[in-house]
């Protein structure tokens, strides 16, 4: 059986922007792309050229992927020309090889938001999607707040998209822009619109989730007959978000009819990185993972209720609708009881540590995660931090040094410019093999800028570690994120900290305290003990 072709657009880049309180830089930017288009999504829209600093270098950039890159703009202004109108320039300029302007359909809006008449609304959508063409582009047409129209007024919300299509359009996207559309009216409208003569095979999909429903209205618009479908990663967006593609791509892949029916540009390989590409965004975010996301959070295959738990482990098909490690998930069973300290025992093997199963010190591990979680901390992104807890419990953590104790200090003054500069200024001394070292640092960048306490303190704590200095002289942080898991005056800080090294080994580890830079130690300290254990040190 052949498989029709779905093609995935995201926008992540313009309607994620528009969620309250996200701001991409240039390179979070391109760190999405680059994540997208290893993912393998057929369309990546970069934003609006044009509109502020950042997207205006962005377009610049021309950044080099294997999606299509595309400009996002609106249709021209009533009462000038398309080759005349300096918004729509702005975006034909920006020179991407596809181009989405949107238009209004629904009489209301154009009445009421444009001020013009209805033919003229239609002259502006073909004019401009005719003079997208004729530069050689791609060209798409987003229908903004088409189900409402057709609901309204569906001779002139089909006027509209039969316009666009007849002046070039490429894909005519139906938008549900208020989000208040169900699956059932998308089903049957989407039927109407192709009924009405324009092809499914141009046709895609923009579904908002204000009513929980934009996955199953991009179902149901697939069911109809569209074949381009638009969404964001984790669902971000303006007011309740977009539809969600981290769920999408894998309902597609894994979940029939789709699966036997449809092809996208997802591989397989691709799809066991789901879990990672959203979690990228959420650390570009400073957000928490959504634990119950489907198919990617982290409870999405915790199995917590005894009868569950039993049954997962003599058949994982009792309580699981797909395999977790088809999206880069896994199975957890909280550890809890017997079969908690199963899953323990293989949380263990996978830092080499071999634990029979009737070992005391299991239930002390377990006993002792409750009690660390119930302070803020989180294992399941710092497994490093959580070898290390392991490794001391079972007697198996060699003490390499010692700390003494440390000091930082943030002194705020005016340099030799009369500027108000800050600078941090941090002190470790550490015991190794009975002998005191002392070191200080300062927290200054090649340019001279103050870089906080916290790199002040990990400069410092890197600075002389004696016999073993060479060992992690290769060690890099490479992010560093802070949560506060209570709030109020008594508020507990955990701080996460990711490092690498030049054997391309990355690792996890996490602090906990009501002081920003006890956590930030605590964190440090793990990282650089678990490196030693990595590259086998000498105990002191």
């Amino acid at each position: 059986m052949t498989k029709e072709r779905l093609y995935v657009y995201d926008t992540t880049l313009r309607d994620g922007q528009q969620t309250q309180g996200v701001q991409f830089s240039l390179a979070e930017k391109q760190q999405i792309a680059a994540t997208l288009d290893t993912l393998g999504v057929d369309y990546i829209e970069g934003g609006w050229p044009g509109a502020n600093p950042v997207d205006s270098a962005w377009f610049d950039s021309q950044p080099k992927l294997r999606a299509t890159f595309t400009a996002f703009g609106m249709t021209k202004r009533a009462g000038h020309s398309a080759e005349n109108d300096t918004a729509l320039n702005a975006v034909v300029n920006a020179n991407t090889s596809a181009v989405c302007l949107v238009g209004k359909t629904h009489d209301f809006h154009v009445e009421t938001a444009l001020g013009i008449a209805l033919d003229e609304n239609i002259e502006n959508i073909t004019r401009s999607i005719e003079h997208l063409v004729s530069q050689g582009r791609e060209a798409l047409f987003d229908a903004e707040h088409f189900f409402d129209g057709y609901k309204a007024n569906p001779d002139y919300a089909r006027a509209c998209i039969q316009a666009a299509f007849a002046a070039g359009a490429r894909w005519i996207v139906l938008c549900d822009t208020n989000g208040g559309a169900l699956p059932a009216e998308v089903g049957q409208i989407v039927k109407d619109v192709i009924a009405a003569g324009l092809p499914g095979d141009h046709l895609g999909i923009h579904a908002h989730n204000d009513t929980e429903n934009a996955v199953a209205n991009t179902l149901a618009a697939i069911d109809a007959g569209a074949r381009q479908i638009q969404g964001t990663l984790n669902g971000l967006g303006e007011r309740c978000g977009n539809a969600n593609l981290t769920s999408l791509l894998a309902i597609i892949k894994l979940k029939e009819p789709y699966r036997s029916r449809y092809e996208i540009g997802i591989t397989d390989e691709a799809l066991r990185d789901l879990k990672r590409a959203s979690r990228v965004l959420d650390d570009i975010l400073n957000r928490v993972p959504a634990p119950q996301a489907p198919f990617v959070g982290a409870s999405a295959f915790v199995h917590k209720a005894g009868l569950h738990a039993s049954a997962i482990l003599k058949n994982p098909v009792t309580y699981e609708h797909v395999d977790p490690a088809l999206v880069g998930n896994q199975r957890d069973i909280p550890m809890s009881n017997q079969a908690g300290q199963s899953n323990l025992r293989k949380r263990l093997k996978e830092a080499n540590l071999i634990v029979e199963k009737d070992d005391p010190a299991l239930g002390r591990i377990l006993e002792l995660v409750k009690e660390r979680e119930a302070q803020g901390y989180s294992y399941d992104t710092a497994q490093a931090s959580f070898e290390l807890l392991a490794r001391r419990e079972l007697g198996l953590c060699p003490v390499f040094f010692e700390v003494k104790r440390y000091k930082v200090s943030v002194e705020r003054r005016k340099n030799k410019y009369n500027r108000m500069v800050s600078l941090s200024e941090a002190l470790v001394v550490v015991r190794i093999d009975g002998e005191k070292k002392m070191s200080v640092s300062e927290s200054m960048d090649e340019l001279g800028n103050d870089r906080g306490p916290v790199n002040a303190l990990s400069k410092a704590l890197a600075k002389d570690l004696g016999p073993y200095q060479a060992m992690i002289d290769d060690m890099n942080l490479t992010d560093y994120k802070v949560r506060i898991t209570q709030g109020g005056t008594e508020a507990v800080t955990r701080v996460v900290i990711d490092c690498e090294d030049s054997k391309g080994r990355s690792w996890a580890t996490v602090g906990v305290s009501a002081n920003i830079v006890d956590a930030s130690f605590e964190a440090l300290l793990d990282a650089v003990n678990w490196k030693l254990i990595r590259d086998t040190a000498p105990p002191a």
